[in-house]
């Protein structure tokens, strides 16, 4: 009977640290993402796309989800700060004694390319 217990508490740590991995990789992610694109509002769209696929295809499932995205204007040498807020599910191991979910965030910042050119002229935006 120990040995189950420490194997299902094994488990549950695993699952957390595993999620808290997943949210930081999809909080990169996504400010690479962004930090491409030309707008503003491009690059919050990206963010968050970027950020739900990734959490998606690793199979991270929150209750709800928010990614939020801040730049400078998205100028060359600037950056750009994407923070990805997950409430991740534990319903299933709630036999253990483990609450229902618990709230997971990472943020990261990635910089614009000081050498990025716009498409129209040529030169650097």
């Amino acid at each position: 009977m120990l040995i189950m217990l420490l194997v299902f508490v094994g488990v549950v740590i695993h699952r957390g640290v595993d999620a808290r991995i997943r949210i930081d990789d999809a909080a990169h992610q996504a400010a690479r993402a962004a930090s491409i694109e030309r707008t503003t509002a491009a690059a919050t769209r990206a963010a968050q796309s970027t950020a739900a696929a990734t959490l998606a295809d690793a199979g991270v499932a929150c209750r709800s989800f928010t990614a939020t995205t801040s730049t400078n204007g998205l100028r060359p040498g600037g950056t750009v700060v994407v923070t990805v807020v997950c409430d991740v599910d534990f319903g299933d191991a709630l036999m253990l004694g483990v609450p229902g979910g618990k709230r997971l965030s990472a943020t990261a910042i990635e910089p614009v390319d000081v050498w990025r050119f716009t498409l129209n002229t040529g030169a650097p935006s």
